[in-house]
């Protein structure tokens, strides 16, 4: 049976590859890189071995460790890794579970990520060559580790199926998944930091994870290399019983899975429960600004943007330590305000074919804008005016309040008008509804990039004179050009406002059922 699974993979994977000419292309490459990698990781394992042993141990250690956590973690950020052998596939087949485990678990290991982890790790016996004894103990613990790599990542898909079978969990996820990809500038220059100024910092990391389960069998060979049996035999029991465990819950799981099988639950709300919809204004206007305020809340796509505002402090701090000078976070709120008000640039383009609701409702153009507006000043409002203020009282720079709010509402009241005419106008391809947020849809490169830089230099164009008079006021400290800054900006922001929901009304009336064809073609 277990040889029947692994069968039944590679024949899946030829079927799959002959039915798809890109998917036997982006094998190809795949296999290239992977090999490329293996190329790079063995020449410099081999290489290792002739250093010093307790450099060996820390480099073994903290690479390996690495390499666990990539298989653990993975599968909580990508869905859909490998599903040849989905467990839910087996539902009606009477395989016994034993069988069946051992049969997932050798299938996990065919494939590209598999084959190049197995043979990096078979290589360690090659970087322990001087040490006769750990060279062995370093092919049985290259078992043992992707053992564990493979037990702890099935566990995870399994365990998580039926999450990820949930809408909701998948758009959190996908959404979740987007911090640390924005954070990782500071993450890595935390981490050379401590590498820098710590010169046993590697050292003691390496000491730590040597006595967790993700590095335990990269840390048994170098015990043994240097005579420590008992821990050797310590970490490799520690070893042994995290696959125990492992393997236990994952029967459990896997046990669960089978004969409950995971299934899209469906939300049932309280009969004239309308959400959003019997909070705003019963009108046109109102309509459309429940139903895009619904979106900000619930579609990934846009959380996507809106889960960067929390982490613009981050960054800004981040920027600032590295220059030495942390006057760029009183500028937060005018950022945050720029990029809030162009979020809404592509709203049509997100809804997609959805649009269609909003054309044979025969909705005008003005109420569509004004709506879509509406919706993104329900929250960026209160966003900005926290982001402008308090970086300023912590500063101690309060004086520079209204200079900073004029340039606030100028950016976030002039950009939203903008926007309004820009999306009423252009659309370029995104990701479709139900996506992850990462995606990127062919078609998109030039003219995206096109759209969006011109798009930023007109809307800093417009944001002249409110920049004018700020420039005035920090060159010369005059309050006058600070209060000036404010007024321009809600007096002329207003007006874009206005102009740009009347401008991009009139472009909708005109253009809508080109508008309607723009986003259908990317489907």
């Amino acid at each position: 049976m277990v040889a029947h699974l692994l069968k039944l993979k590679l024949l899946l994977l030829r079927n799959s590859l002959r039915r798809s000419t890109w998917q036997l292309v982006g094998v190809i490459l795949g296999g290239l890189y992977g090999l490329g990698l293996l190329g790079l990781v063995v020449a410099g394992l081999v290489t290792l071995g002739a250093l010093d042993l307790e450099l060996v141990r820390t480099v073994v250690v903290l690479g390996g460790s690495a390499a666990v956590l990539g298989w653990l973690v993975i599968p909580l950020v990508v869905s859909g890794v490998d599903m040849t052998l989905d467990p839910a596939r087996f539902v009606t087949f009477a395989v016994p579970m034993r069988q069946l485990m051992t049969g997932l678990a050798l299938g996990g290991v065919v494939g590209i990520p598999g084959i190049v982890t197995l043979i990096a790790l078979l290589t360690l016996a090659v970087t322990w060559i001087r040490h006769p004894v750990a060279a062995l103990a370093a092919i049985v613990c290259a078992a043992g580790a992707i053992l564990l790599c493979v037990v702890g990542s099935r566990l995870i898909t399994t365990a998580g199926a039926a999450l990820a079978s949930s809408r909701r969990f998948k758009d959190l996820s996908s959404t979740v998944a987007i911090i640390p990809l924005v954070l990782l500038g500071p993450i890595f220059a935390g981490i050379t930091a401590g590498f820098q100024n710590s010169p046993g910092f590697a050292g003691e990391l390496a000491h730590i994870l040597a006595w967790t389960p993700l590095g335990v069998f990269l840390a048994v060979p170098a015990d043994l290399a240097v005579g420590e049996w008992p821990t050797a035999l310590a970490r490799f029991a520690i070893g042994v019983g995290t696959i125990c465990v492992m393997a236990f819950l994952w029967q459990k799981s896997l046990s669960h899975a089978l004969v409950t099988p995971p299934h899209n639950a469906v939300t049932r709300k309280g009969a004239g429960d309308l959400g959003l919809f019997s909070r705003f204004p019963a009108s046109p206007t109102g309509a459309v600004a429940a139903r895009a305020l619904t979106y900000w809340m619930r579609d990934p796509r846009y959380a996507a943007s809106v889960i960067l505002v929390p982490l613009l402090p981050i960054l800004l701090w981040f920027i600032s330590g590295e220059s030495g000078d942390l006057s760029l976070l009183n500028y937060l709120g005018p950022i945050t305000a720029f990029l809030l008000a162009w979020s809404i640039s592509a709203d049509i383009s997100y809804d997609n074919t959805a649009f269609w609701i909003h054309l044979s409702a025969g909705l005008s153009g003005k109420a569509d804008r004004a709506g879509r507006a509406l919706a993104l000043m329900v929250f960026a409002t209160p966003v900005v005016l926290v982001f402008t203020v308090v970086p300023l009282i912590v500063s101690g720079s309060l004086a520079d309040l209204p200079m900073m709010l004029g340039l606030s509402a100028g950016a976030l009241l002039t950009g939203a008008g903008f926007s309004s005419v820009l999306s009423a106008r252009y659309t370029y391809n995104v990701p479709l509804p139900g996506e992850s947020p990462f995606k990127t849809p062919p078609g998109t490169g030039f003219s995206m990039l096109a759209i969006q830089f011109i798009g930023w230099v007109v809307l800093a164009v417009l944001l002249l004179p409110e920049l004018g008079f700020a420039i005035a006021y920090l060159v010369t400290g005059n309050a006058v050009f600070g209060w000036l800054t404010l007024l321009t900006g809600l007096v002329l922001g207003a007006g874009a406002l206005i102009g740009g929901i009347r401008l991009g009304g009139a472009w909708y009336d005109k253009r809508g059922p080109e508008l309607l064809q723009a986003v259908s073609v990317n489907k």
